[in-house]
């Protein structure tokens, strides 16, 4: 790369550091520079930091790259080029009632971040912490982007943009990369000779084409594996194989996760124990009941790699973070799936002032998502119900308002199925109160 560059990442403590991070050190031809650690809890903080230092040690880039971490993020911010955000406001304290408080009402919830009443929540307690983040770029680091993995994805690049125009933002989720590798296994054609598109909103977007080598459909073999029940495919996957099925095209998020941005599969305790299953499949409260424990694994994974009981991984992800800052440092154009606001005609028939998820091209004038078209009429919709939510919450958390927030809820597809208005105003007034220690600025 021609110069040094500084990154920030934000929420050092979470799993993408490691990954994120570790793939930035390992860019080709790298000039070094700083990269610099924030995060609210000081032991974690200093785990990664002796561990992004192993990092560099074990890949002999010692004399390039600098640490610096501190619980400040304004101290950290500038001369900043890239902020990295992965930040997890409250972090275990909200799990459960963003959960079980929505269950008392009859909504059951897989992972509960991203739609429904465990997202509003979670967008309620991070969409003001991830403005004043860009508020500091914009005053302190004005040259920077913001690469953003954070969950609900769509409500905070649609609150970042609405409130924070001036910095430049992306959203970046791997579940493209992953589910465009998951239908080729299953397709048993070699990853690197499948051509597909795919445009939607983030954990929504769809396959709208997925083709061999010779531009000849997937599709016909991947629908015959869904209508049997019995396939490795359809288990893996209850309700994706089900809605490409019923609306022609396979989704990027996991069946579970899905299931939680419809009105279809979680209403009922038949259509939950016919469409759904254990883990990542559907299971009711499985976030909730893990996330503790996830985190404490991930910190156990951390002292001993630490310790050199457990191997460094020096293999670069395909995380797109690191991809994205070397094409822009390189002016070396790729493409990759990003979450970009406003849509403004990207995707026709969806929302113009929403987030959507489509190729974006990137290069040193940074990132420019590229014209889809239209949709198909009935995943436009699909979509379209999601991201009504999106728009309220979105505000909700801009203007701190209860009100905004009560409608966004009811606006969701599946606690619309669920509840009536007068009950969703209720489970919103009741999840406010449980979690006030963290929304202490909304009226």
């Amino acid at each position: 790369m021609p110069r040094k560059i500084n990154v920030l990442m934000m929420g050092a403590g979470s799993f993408f550091t490691n990954s994120v991070l570790r793939d930035v050190i390992l860019i080709p031809d790298n000039q070094g520079g700083e990269l610099r650690l924030c995060d609210i809890d000081p032991v974690r903080l200093n785990l990664q930091a002796k561990l992004m230092q192993k990092v560099i040690d074990a890949v002999g880039q010692s004399g390039r790259w600098k640490i610096v971490a501190s619980t400040d993020r304004r101290e950290l911010m500038r001369g900043i080029d890239y902020v990295i955000n992965s930040i997890e406001v409250s972090g275990t304290e909200c799990v459960r009632f963003d959960n079980d408080i929505p269950l008392e009402f009859g909504i059951s919830q897989n992972i509960g971040d991203t739609m429904g009443p465990g997202g509003l929540m979670k967008g309620m307690r991070t969409i003001p912490v991830y403005l004043g983040i860009l508020r500091d770029m914009r005053e302190l680091a004005p040259q920077a982007v913001m690469l953003n993995y954070t969950n609900p994805m769509s409500m905070l690049i649609l609150a970042g943009q609405r409130a924070v125009p001036e910095v430049p933002q992306i959203g970046l989720c791997h579940s493209v990369q992953g589910t465009s590798r998951m239908l080729a296994k299953y397709a048993e054609v070699p990853y690197e000779s499948v051509q597909w598109k795919c445009a939607g909103i983030n954990h929504l977007a769809w396959f709208t084409e997925f083709n061999g080598p010779d531009g000849t459909s997937l599709y016909p073999k991947l629908m015959a594996m869904a209508k049997d029940r019995n396939s490795e495919f359809s288990k893996a996957e209850p309700v994706r194989s089900d809605m490409m099925l019923q609306f022609g095209a396979f989704i990027t998020e996991s069946s579970g996760h899905l299931s939680e941005y419809l009105p279809y599969y979680r209403k009922r305790k038949d259509l939950l124990e016919k469409y759904t299953d254990t883990g990542y499949r559907g299971e009711e409260s499985f976030y909730a009941n893990n996330w503790p424990t996830w985190r404490k694994t991930a910190d156990e994974n951390r002292d001993k790699m630490l310790s050199g009981e457990k191997e460094l991984d020096l293999k670069r992800s395909f995380e797109y973070g690191a991809w994205i800052i070397e094409s822009i440092e390189k002016n070396v154009p790729i493409v990759v799936h990003g979450n970009m606001a406003p849509n403004a005609g990207c995707i026709s028939n969806l929302p113009s002032d929403g987030c959507i998820e489509v190729a974006c091209l990137i290069n040193h004038n940074g990132f420019q998502p590229i014209k889809f078209g239209r949709l198909p009429q009935q995943m436009a919709a699909i979509c379209d119900s999601n991201m009504r939510f999106f728009d309220l919450a979105a505000d909700a958390a801009v203007q701190q308002s209860k009100q905004y927030a009560e409608w966004a809820l009811m606006m969701d597809p599946l606690t619309s199925a669920v509840c009536s208005p007068a009950e969703i105003r209720e489970l919103t007034k009741r999840l406010f109160q449980a979690e006030a220690e963290y929304l202490v600025d909304f009226n």
